[in-house]
């Protein structure tokens, strides 16, 4: 039984992210998995040192028509009355009205206002300015925000477009064809790990040629197996093109559109997309990089990626300091097979500094949650002797008033050792991970 429900939801979501990439790269198993962390609230990719750069949809359906890509007609508010004339000037036949926050789940939210739901649709502009007026400067909350919800502080007014059929494409890199493919679905508007579970012959890939880029073969192709016919399938072709010249122009690691529709009046349009980018680079993106709004993330998030950190908080009360993905998850897993609760955990990645350790226990326990600490480092790349000197530097800094529990292995492990055991601190050393998860939820338990 997992320890929390923000626990569980954080191992579910790993577990929904990991089959939903393996589906996108074409492999047709939805047992095959790949290691994308899906975050409790927002995702985030946390492989990389620094978080993934997050973009409202407005913003990626801006990139989208700037290169061409068709998407439907909108415009940006930011108070009710630009939300009614945004509503009028489309002079659309049906008007949909989106909130704009960092989540999923909004057509399902609940503002604190009162109004139910963050994506209406409407035919009447008036309408636009009442709702909106019951969306901007509330809280909405679903099931991917916090409990308090989150602030909408933008809605975004677009025209509402039939759909009469939908597909899903992407363009990823995907490490065994050393570079972009395309993978599409004639089955869009559902989650592409579940087509793949049920119907993996319905899954199309093609690798694409890093130098040559998508060729005109290939883009009809894919549009074929896509379902499209006729004329329309010279449309989606072209489509396929100008998204693959998004993807790089924005050093994207994915564009993932889903659905690909089809209207009633012969469009092929991009009705909804989620675009991922390459941190590093950032040095040659600078404008993409500005429109990061940093203001639905969690402070503690924004303070951990400062040192090149990253932080995930959960509900218990037992801090893990850890370094590496599969090594925090077994840190969690352990403290639950013992009864404990894990309060968060930080991983310190790869190049450590002794600065960074001490700025890591800054951060642990401005946590009040937090009862223990548990270190569980394994030295590959690391140099734990680095660790235990910074760790004798916090706990001395800070004056460290909760338990400690220590396990050290690998590189320089016996001067990390030394180190700690002759600097006179309450540290608790542990021989491997079990004996430190045992010896951790028993100092909760004094």
């Amino acid at each position: 039984m997992l320890v929390t429900s923000s626990y569980s939801q954080f191992r579910n979501n790993m577990a929904a992210s990991m089959t939903a990439r393996a589906a996108t790269r074409g492999l047709g198993a939805a047992t095959s998995k790949h290691l994308l962390l899906n975050k409790l609230k927002l995702q985030r990719n946390w492989l990389s040192p620094k978080r993934w750069l997050n973009l409202q949809e407005y913003q990626s359906k801006k990139l989208m028509q700037d290169c061409g890509v068709a998407v439907q007609r909108f415009f940006v508010a930011d108070t009710a009355s630009e939300a009614l004339e945004a509503a009028k000037r489309l002079d659309a036949k049906e008007i949909v009205l989106k909130a704009q926050i960092l989540a999923g789940g909004r057509g399902k939210g609940v503002f604190d206002s009162g109004l139910k739901g963050g994506v209406h649709l409407t035919k009447d502009p008036a309408v636009v300015g009442e709702l909106a007026n019951k969306m901007l400067g509330f809280n909405l909350t679903t099931k991917q925000t916090p409990k308090d919800g989150v602030k909408v502080k933008t809605v975004m007014v677009a025209e509402a477009l039939d759909i009469t059929r939908e597909t899903y494409f992407a363009i990823l890199m995907d490490r065994s064809c050393n570079g972009p493919v395309m993978v599409g679905s004639p089955q869009g508007g559902m989650d592409i790990e579940e087509v793949a579970a049920s119907t993996p012959e319905l899954i199309f890939k093609e690798v694409i040629d890093i130098f040559e880029g998508v060729q005109d073969d290939q883009a009809i192709r894919m549009a074929a197996n896509l379902g499209f016919k006729g004329p329309l399938q010279r449309q989606a072709a072209d489509q396929i093109k100008r998204l693959y010249d998004l993807f790089l122009k924005v050093d994207a690691t994915q564009v993932e559109v889903n659905p690909l529709g089809e209207t009633p009046e012969g469009q092929v349009v991009c009705f909804d997309a989620k675009i991922n980018f390459d941190d590093n680079a950032e040095f040659r993106q600078k404008a993409v990089f500005a429109m990061d709004d940093m203001t639905e993330s969690d402070p503690t998030e924004m303070e951990a990626a400062k040192w090149d950190l990253k932080y995930i908080g959960l509900d218990g009360n037992i801090a893990c300091f850890v370094n590496g993905a599969g090594l925090a998850m077994a840190t969690c897993d352990i403290i639950d097979l013992h009864g404990g609760k894990p309060a968060n955990f930080l991983d310190l990645g790869g190049g450590v500094k002794e600065r960074q350790v001490y700025e890591a226990f800054k951060l642990l326990t401005a946590d009040p949650k937090v009862e223990a600490i548990l270190v569980n480092i394994f030295g590959g790349i690391v140099n734990c002797a680095i660790i235990a000197n910074g760790i004798t530097k916090a706990c001395r800094e800070l004056e460290l008033k909760v338990p400690l529990v220590v396990r050290l292995e690998g590189t320089n492990v016996t001067e990390a050792k030394r180190i700690l055991s002759e600097s006179g601190l309450p540290i608790t050393a542990a021989d491997n991970l079990d004996d430190a998860a045992k010896k951790a939820v028993a100092a909760i338990k004094k």
